[in-house]
């Protein structure tokens, strides 16, 4: 742990500059309290020995000298300063000739046992208060052993402000451990999740596009003597998993070495993102993997709006690990995926008619952490999660993702092409209908000797004149 204290000004000044200051406070206050001032007829405390007579002055330089000393050594050697402190406190109260320990003198080592308290473990601390105890303790002893008056209320203060000085550095050091050991912990949590993020980012990011690759893999192996053109497609769509992958693999390691905002890894500004995976990606997942020979069928219920960004990423990661885990376990040609809208909360589920969650001996890929890293991700935003057998056979997976509240009243996403497509060819012909009834009337009055279009025209317009 650092020697500073946690208070600002206390870890800008060093602690021995604020012992020394203690001191040149204590002296202060003796040479005032025992000097006679303009317009006093004696000082406030008659001096024994003079404080300024030559022996007082001798035996202050040389207590300083020892303080300096001590205050060099307080950050290294808290101990042997606290022995050099309080020499110089109990040499610098002989010139003084007084029945009492001036506590002015001993400021110094109460500062000395502050700091030693404050940056150092309990055992030095215990240590330091002990020894200034007992030089008081000996002092104050050979005072009376010497016939000198010792008073009682004055040394009592000395030691008590020696105690209370010692509390509360010790409280100081207390509160620092307590939140180095907070931070620490914190760190701990931060430095977890993140690795559980990047783990979940990379399974999901891969395991999904290496199943698409076997799949295709295997297709083409199957093929490649008897249709050479079906082997060629099916490489081409491994061509194009993989290079999806290391695209994903590449962005993904790109954010994590990233410096700074608009600044991709090598140090260019303004590098291009990709935005993150959504919901509208289900789609292109859908076809990716039907085209790898797994049917997918997306069912969307509710009126599609838009969502949170990291609820939406956490929808198509599950589907996403749903959907790789049918290609690769559940020995099955097809899946559904239902992905429903409601007010307070995102539901997808996905079945299929598989294996029903059990792994054939032998064969399959050893067991991963997609069902872990799903249930993470639905714990994460505080929903729920179920992946169990389904009880008409196969395996069923749901995830409900609670919406948050600001995010209930966004706006409808708009439909897909074909969606649009389908919902304006109903409105579109009425237009024309509306102006196509009064059109025949001008290409009547002019072809008059035509005989055969008199006749059509003519019964739209006496039911009009009618």
């Amino acid at each position: 742990m650092s020697s500073s204290p946690i208070l600002p000004l206390l870890g800008r000044v060093p602690p021995g500059a604020w012992v020394a200051a203690a001191w040149c406070g204590g002296m202060v206050l003796t040479l005032l309290m025992r000097v006679r001032l303009p317009g006093e007829q004696r000082a406030s405390v008659l001096p024994g020995v003079l404080f300024y007579r030559w022996d007082g002055l001798l035996t202050h330089l040389l207590s300083t000298a020892l303080l300096l000393a001590g205050c060099r050594w307080l950050t290294r050697r808290p101990l042997s300063a606290m022995a050099l402190l309080l020499a110089a406190s109990a040499l610098a109260t002989m010139p003084l000739g007084v029945a009492e320990i001036p506590l002015a003198q001993f400021l110094a080592v109460d500062v000395a046992l502050y700091f030693t308290a404050a940056a150092r473990p309990l055992r030095t601390g215990v240590l330091a208060l002990v020894l200034s105890v007992v030089v008081l303790v000996a002092y104050v002893s050979y005072r009376v052993l010497a016939g000198w008056g010792a008073g009682v209320s004055a040394e009592l203060a000395v030691a008590l402000t020696a105690v209370v000085a010692w509390l509360v550095g010790r409280s100081v050091y207390e509160s620092r451990r307590h939140d180095a050991d907070l931070t620490a912990r914190a760190t701990d949590r931060a430095l977890v999740a993140e690795r559980l993020r990047i783990a979940r980012e990379m399974h999901d990011v891969v395991a999904h596009s290496v199943g698409i690759i076997a799949l295709q893999a295997g297709a083409a192996a199957r093929v490649v003597h008897t249709q050479p053109d079906a082997a060629r497609e099916a490489m081409s769509a491994v061509e194009a998993a993989g290079r999806e992958t290391l695209s994903g693999l590449r962005r993904m390691l790109g954010a994590l070495r990233e410096t700074g905002p608009g600044q991709d890894p090598a140090g260019r500004e303004d590098a291009p993102l990709r935005p993150a995976e959504g919901l509208a990606d289900i789609d292109r997942l859908a076809r990716a993997t039907t085209a790898a020979g797994v049917r997918v069928e997306v069912e969307w219920r509710g009126e599609r709006r838009a969502l949170p960004p990291e609820l939406e990423l956490s929808a198509f990661r599950i589907v996403q690990e749903s959907v790789t885990n049918v290609v690769r376990h559940a020995e099955t040609d097809a899946c559904r995926v239902r992905v429903e809208y409601g007010e307070e909360e995102l539901t997808v589920e996905i079945t299929d008619r598989g294996r029903g969650g059990t792994r054939a001996p032998g064969r399959g890929a050893a067991p991963g952490f997609g069902l872990a890293g799903m249930r993470e991700r639905v714990a994460l935003l505080h929903g729920e999660f179920a992946a169990a057998p389904a009880p008409d056979g196969g395996f069923r997976v749901t995830a409900r993702l609670p919406v948050p509240a600001p995010d209930r009243t966004r706006k409808p996403v708009p439909a897909p092409p074909e969606q649009t497509q389908e919902r304006t060819r109903e409105p579109a012909p009425a237009p024309p209908d509306r102006t196509r009834k009064p059109a025949p009337a001008p290409p009547d009055r002019t072809r008059g000797p035509a005989p055969a279009p008199p006749e059509q025209t003519s019964e739209p317009v006496r039911g009009a004149a009618s």
